[in-house]
């Protein structure tokens, strides 16, 4: 997925269609020249509808595509015949696309699966023809209903990264390595902070033909929940994640401390995301001898943990183990 290609965030103003108006036409033949009513309802607006794509990673068809426009129902016609329905808008999201109301930021809707479908804005429905409005001391009706008319919004449409693992660290903690390594993704890597500037997603392949997804998200930095740094674009994706891997390397100051400033960062944007299962992983630490490792060891956090480098890929196949362990508990 190149890095141009991905968009998760879209704005877009979107239009259901208006009701068809009802007819009031009366029924007029050759040996009837004073028939009754005989006026068809407009036909129902369009809707504009969600669906789930699970052939689509990203929105970035929609990035300039800022008016969705469903089409309006036709008007009822003579011999009561009913007016076409306007043509719904349907558009097509990634699985894991969550709608909100741009003005509040309220939630509307989440796609989760393949084909799924949600209505984002109702079509207006259709008046009724004079035909209804006809009674024994009323018996032509010169009027019908109007069609009602379509709903217009702003929406916002976030796309959470759908994937087993999400691999959480500080920029330069070698979660871009780590994944270029288990699997064939091939994100950007450099030795500078933010490189990965939107996510990558890899499938890890495990014993037996068996597999995982595994996501590298951009590297957090103190103050994310408050939307620093890339903060809130990279926090969003984490939520859909069954198991959190923390990656700090073997050559931070303290281990320890910033396993808990990630932790804290997580905890202030959403306290739930520390229920979720994490696993610590120990970058870099192919430069650690046997003793250095056993001292760090003893102030390790009480997690799952591993020492790995992806460079002479030490302790691999151990955090594959890990993490496949975790993930089927």
């Amino acid at each position: 997925m190149g890095n141009s290609n991905f968009v998760d965030y879209v704005k877009i103003n979107c239009r259901s269609g208006k009701g068809g108006a009802g007819s009031a036409h009366l029924r007029r033949e050759k040996y009837l020249p004073k028939g009754g009513p005989d006026g068809g309802d407009g036909g129902m607006g369009g809707h504009v509808i969600l669906k789930g794509s699970s052939q689509m990673w990203t929105l970035l068809h929609l990035r300039y595509t800022k008016h969705i426009r469903a089409e309006n129902g036709q008007s009822g016609g003579k011999s009561l015949s009913t007016g076409a329905s306007g043509k719904d808008a349907i558009i097509e999201v990634p699985l894991g696309t969550v709608a909100k109301h741009a003005d509040t930021g309220e939630f509307i809707c989440e796609i989760t699966e393949e084909a799924e479908t949600r209505v984002l804005l109702e079509g207006g429905r259709g008046g009724l023809g004079n035909d209804h409005f006809k009674s024994p001391t009323h018996q032509t009706p010169r009027y019908a209903q109007p069609g009602e008319p379509g709903k217009e919004e702003w929406i916002i449409l976030e796309l959470k990264i759908l994937a087993d693992v999400g691999l959480v660290g500080f920029p330069n903690a070698g979660k871009s390595t780590l994944l270029s390594v288990v699997t064939a993704a091939k994100p950007e890597i450099a030795d500078y902070p933010f490189t990965t500037l939107r996510p990558n997603l890899g499938i890890v392949s495990y014993r037996d033909d068996r597999s995982f997804v595994i996501a590298d998200i951009p590297g957090i930095i103190e103050g994310a929940h408050e939307g620093k740094g890339l903060g809130l674009r990279f926090l969003r994706h984490i939520e859909r994640n069954s198991l959190l891997l923390l990656m700090v390397p073997a050559d931070s100051i303290d281990i320890k401390k910033e396993f808990y400033t990630l932790l804290n960062e997580l905890k202030q944007y959403n306290p739930e995301l520390l229920d979720k299962k994490i696993v610590l992983a120990i970058s870099k630490s192919d430069m650690l001898d046997e003793e250095l490792k056993q001292e760090i060891e003893k102030d390790l956090p009480d997690v799952p943990y591993v020492f790995i480098s992806s460079i002479t890929r030490k302790g691999l196949t151990e955090l594959k183990d890990l993490i496949w362990q975790e993930l089927n508990q």
